[in-house]
């Protein structure tokens, strides 16, 4: 199974049913990949969600992925700082790296620069890579 790190607005546009992203929040409901998360991770989801629908919606959300088999909790004593554009996306690649995850999902181009980076290597691909290679 895929250790997979979403950015907040990856899980934010895969959630709609109407969305084009849907796969990918299907595909983490029939625990075809492992989603790796922080604290901190959790904390800006419920946040971002809540402002962008309701806090209700949001809790459920959460719920959703605390109560998931699939689902690999990380908290990260060492930050990296690979990210100086927007230091906040940092908390992604952290956790990338100590759950040795596949992939970063992100449409930010702040992950860009870490393609630039040989060590410690962080995938990065698009959520229209991710839907076409590894969701239904």
């Amino acid at each position: 199974m895929r250790n997979v790190v979403l950015d907040t607005n990856c899980l934010l546009v895969s959630i709609a049913r109407s969305s084009k992203f849907h796969s990918v929040w299907t595909s983490f409901l029939n625990e075809e990949f492992c989603l790796c998360v922080s604290n901190e991770i959790l904390t800006e989801y419920e946040e971002i969600i809540a402002r962008k629908t309701s806090p209700v919606f949001a809790d459920m959300i959460i719920q959703v992925l605390l109560n998931s088999e699939n689902i690999a909790f990380f908290n990260p004593s060492y930050r990296f700082g690979l990210i100086t554009a927007d230091p906040d996306d940092n908390k992604f690649v952290d956790c990338a790296i100590i759950a040795n995850a596949d992939y970063i999902v992100s449409q930010d181009t702040h992950f860009d620069i870490l393609k630039t980076i040989s060590f410690p290597q962080v995938n990065v691909i698009r959520i229209e890579e991710f839907v076409t290679f590894f969701t239904q």
